[in-house]
């Protein structure tokens, strides 16, 4: 598609003169309210349930102070989408996405309920539930032409992950530069930001290097504008992960995400929907996808490796002249990234045993035997949570790039996705049936 204006244009502002309408707003405002508490008190059930929240503090004092018991917490969620279903239907687009999000977003907190409880269900139906998409999976066979191919790029003798491990090690931030290293990724992931949204005045973040987690970063979104961003020093930490990693958590990512969503639907709107974010629940697919997307629209291939090169391997006390062997074999690694879901799928349906997950990781992940099994422990941890990384780029690089072909159209795109109900429903052009 040729440069010219995004193919969807955004909802309009809210305009409500009728007294229909008036009174629809006003129910569906009260919805969300109820939304708030239900969801908060169902993270008094399960540590890491809601992500983020920065809405009235005495609702998460009474979530606190007086819980209430999974029965109960059922019955709510199940009167929340009768009274959501009873809302009439409205002409106003604004209030016919808030009732589709909200709507989503309850199914989710239904089949989370369910698991709290100790229901399992396959992985493919857990993710439906659990993120509104059915992940297609590919067998393993699939990527074995992408490892032949990586055989010619990590030439050699023994098994190709070791290979690829060996080579990899020469790439590795030594500790005592990773805060130099990534506070100077961060910065210029804000700036290529900057240059295309207007954010908030006053919103910064503040980084911590920690251990002991089954991930390689968080964002914890503190409202007002305000983050913590967590790297996690298990392992060691190479090069590209910088710019990974300061965009994902960062800019456009987590932190831009979040920004967006309060100055314009909890603030600008008074949507306080928006206020809370369960980690389990289509908001994340929306998170994950385009934090992973965002690295690619701020760092083309060529402008990352030019940048990586000239400014972060110096910083690093890397060798700058092997950049272009490096980010050769990270753009072949990334044909595999379907693989990473399959293997989960396997591994939580009961089909292979955990040491077994580890090597399929190991030889279809090209890491070490510490890292695949870092990436087993998360499958532990989240589940089919996996999915709204590889998948959900796809489905926003896909939404995103249809838009228009020009950078300016891309980040306009991508703005929208950040400040607006979108489910992943919407990314594939498919409208929830009524």
């Amino acid at each position: 598609m040729s440069a010219c204006a995004p193919a969807v244009e955004p909802l309009p502002a809210p305009v409500v003169t009728d007294t229909i309408g008036l009174k629809a707003a006003n129910e569906l405002g009260d919805i969300a309210a109820d939304y708030v508490k239900l969801t908060l008190a169902l993270g008094e059930k399960e540590a890491g349930y809601v992500d983020a929240y920065y809405g009235p503090p005495k609702w998460a004092e009474a979530a606190k102070n007086d819980p209430r018991d999974m029965r109960e917490l059922g019955n709510a969620i199940v009167d929340l989408m009768l009274r959501l279903d009873a809302l009439a239907t409205s002409d106003d687009p604004l209030l016919e996405a808030r009732k589709r999000f909200l709507s989503a977003q309850l199914e989710a907190a239904l089949t989370r309920h369910a698991m709290m409880q100790d229901e399992v269900f396959p992985f493919a139906k857990e993710a439906k539930g659990l993120f509104g998409v059915t992940p297609e999976l590919r067998p393993l066979a699939e990527f074995d032409p992408v490892l032949e191919e990586i055989e010619n790029i990590v030439p050699g003798e023994g098994p190709l992950s070791k290979r690829v491990a060996a080579f990899e090690n020469d790439y590795i931030i030594p500790k005592d530069r990773l805060k130099n290293v990534f506070d100077t990724a961060i910065a210029e992931c804000k700036a290529r930001t900057a240059a295309y949204f207007d954010l908030p005045a006053g919103e910064n973040f503040k980084m911590e290097f920690v251990t002991g987690k089954s991930w390689s970063g968080y964002n914890y979104y503190q409202g007002n504008y305000q983050s913590l961003i967590q790297i996690n020093t298990d392992l060691p930490i190479f090069i590209g992960r910088a710019v990974d990693l300061g965009c994902h958590e960062g800019y456009p990512g987590h932190h831009v995400f979040n920004m967006l969503l309060e100055r314009n639907l909890t603030n600008g709107r008074g949507w306080q929907e928006f206020s809370v974010y369960p980690l389990y629940s289509p908001q994340s697919l929306i998170a994950e996808g385009s934090a992973n997307y965002g690295i690619e629209l701020a760092f083309s291939g060529q402008e990352r490796l030019d940048y990586e090169r000239d400014v972060l391997y110096p910083l690093a006390g890397l060798n700058p002249d092997t950049a272009a062997a490096y980010w050769a074999l990270q753009i072949a690694k990334q044909a595999l990234s379907g693989a990473r879901m399959t293997i989960a799928q396997q591994y939580l349906d009961g089909e292979i045993t955990r040491d077994q997950a580890i090597a399929l990781n190991q030889k279809y992940q090209l890491v070490s035997a510490e890292r695949a099994a870092q990436m087993t422990d998360f499958n532990e941890q989240y589940r089919s949570y996996v999915i709204n990384y590889g998948l959900g780029m796809e489905m926003v690089r896909d939404w995103i790039e249809a838009q228009g072909d020009a950078p300016v159209w891309r980040w306009k795109a991508m703005e929208r996705l950040l400040s607006e109900p979108v489910l992943p429903e919407d990314l594939l052009g498919e409208l929830a049936e009524e």
